[in-house]
């Protein structure tokens, strides 16, 4: 007699996303109800407020149910989708209980949370599940054990694609990526692909669209699209328009519209509002004559040698020919000046009613990107030179702007940089990074009438402003920490007494 063949329904629940994360919002599902699923295979993208990862299940089986529609956001704990798990007769003696046979799968899960974040080792015994010829025929329970990771075939799987942005991509401007052939290896999606898609969608549009003279450049990269939600807004205004043109009383002047505080915007909101309740913050400014700090960095970069790569444990890193950064002394001024007046490198424990100074500078650095603002982490700044600090910014930058940071590189920071002078500014009181206790502002660098040396002269000065919790100082010590700040832009020797 045939055994019998046994199906388990596991439940696997949205895991905990680790660095305080406690809901995530679902960007896309990379199964389907029926497909059979590998261990470790990813199963759907989520979007939180620090990052946009791939969470694999744990599990390997068919998928008999999910929970969430794209767009919903999940809280940690809530079910995310359920696995048919099979085990035959054979492989255990019939008087074992089911709840043995529930501890017998989640031996043979990975144990892995989030990929990049799960257990390194794997464990000592798995054991795939596989029905007896003799099974009645379960086409998709009969290939558990033995899926891919990742379907090659496109079907109802997940479709492979460089990376999660471009997903997302795809997704707001409503490309259905089944329907693309990958210029990549093996088929795989590239960015250039989904443009080329949207474009050639926009194209369409605009030629079919009546009393509209559209022009389409050739060669031009479609670089926006206009949300669902603005268009009832152009219609209205069009509409006041020509009342307005006609002697009339426009009707009104447009839709209101709702958009929900989700993910890294509703990150940020929690945020700024925490940090206005519970900070008495003060902000002091100064304007300082960074002409010389100008000259050294001229003269740094003209001297730099050619790049050059080293091995460190298997990877190849850039180490010369790099130009280094404004940005990058201003943090390195930053950490000699928290040296002197380490006050400021603390954070406030009011419940102990403590004041906790750390002794590593975790240096942030405000960065906007298509997401939003960020605030990377520059970690151990205090040990480390400039040229590494300006290769960590780098880093962290890049992987800002591409969508890859990680929750553990956007978290943790004892100070903050603010450089809004890129956005042509010259001062600012910025919200404190809770729950760190100051932050370092810097302005536009521009030419302005200034005395040098006892004459009147044309030179570049900058406005720099310290926001800081006055719970952890006075305003002497933050004054004493801008004024050196200052006195290092001016005169870049005394940097040289803390190098």
């Amino acid at each position: 007699m045939a055994p019998a063949f046994d199906v388990n329904s596991l439940e696997f629940k949205l895991p905990d996303l680790g660095e305080g994360l406690t809901e995530a919002e679902i960007v896309r599902w990379l199964v389907q109800v029926g497909d059979v699923v590998a261990v470790d295979q990813p199963v759907v993208e989520v979007e939180t407020a620090k990052a946009m990862v791939e969470v694999p299940c744990p599990y390997g089986g068919v998928v008999t149910a999910r929970f969430g529609e794209e767009g919903t956001e999940l809280p940690v704990g809530s079910p995310l989708l359920t696995v048919a798990v099979g085990a035959t007769a054979e492989t255990r003696a019939p008087e074992e209980p089911a709840e043995r046979a529930l501890q017998t799968a989640a031996e043979e899960s990975s144990g892995n949370v989030l990929v990049g974040y799960g257990t390194g080792a794997a464990p000592a015994r798995r054991r795939r599940v596989r029905p007896t010829r003799a099974a009645s025929p379960a086409p998709a329970a009969a290939s558990v054990g033995r899926s891919p990771r990742r379907p090659p075939t496109r079907g109802d799987g997940p479709v492979p694609v460089i990376s999660p942005l471009v997903r997302k991509l795809a997704r707001e401007h409503g490309v259905e990526l089944r329907a693309l052939t990958g210029s990549g290896p093996d088929g795989l999606i590239m960015r250039a692909d989904v443009e080329a898609a949207i474009e050639a969608v926009a194209r369409a549009a605009s030629a079919a669209a009546a009393g509209v003279a559209a022009e389409v450049r050739e060669g031009v990269p479609l670089k926006a699209a206009v949300h669902e939600d603005d268009e009832p807004i152009r219609a209205d205004r069009a509409t006041a328009r020509r009342q307005v043109e006609a002697g009339q009383e426009p009707t009104r002047a447009g839709a209101e519209t709702r958009h929900p505080l989700t993910g890294i915007r509703g990150l940020v909101a929690d945020k700024m509002a925490r940090s206005r309740r519970e900070i008495p913050e003060a902000t002091c400014w100064v304007d300082a004559d960074a002409t010389e700090l100008l000259a050294v960095r001229a003269a740094m970069n003209g001297a730099a040698n050619p790049a050059t790569t080293t091995a460190v444990s298997g990877r190849t890193t850039e180490r010369d020919g790099q130009k280094v950064s404004l940005l990058a002394l201003f943090a390195r001024i930053t950490v000699a000046a928290l040296d002197r007046f380490p006050e400021l490198n603390s954070s406030v424990d009011m419940e102990a009613r403590e004041v906790r100074r750390f002794a590593d500078v975790h240096l942030g650095f405000a960065a906007q990107t298509d997401r939003g603002l960020v605030v990377p982490v520059v970690r151990h700044a205090q040990a480390r030179t400039t040229a590494s600090i300006n290769a960590e910014l780098i880093r962290l930058t890049e992987a800002g702007r591409s969508g890859t940071l990680t929750p553990g590189e956007l978290t943790g920071g004892t100070f903050t940089l603010n450089n809004y002078g890129v956005f042509g500014v010259d001062g600012s009181t910025p919200i404190i990074n809770h729950p760190e206790a100051a932050m370092l502002g810097i302005g536009r660098i521009v030419p302005k009438p200034w005395v040098h040396q006892g004459e009147l002269a044309v030179r570049h000065v900058v406005q720099l402003s310290l926001t800081f919790d006055h719970r952890v100082c006075d305003g002497g010590t933050a004054g004493g920490f801008l004024r050196y700040v200052a006195d290092c832009v001016e005169q870049p020797a005394v940097l040289l007494r803390s190098v």
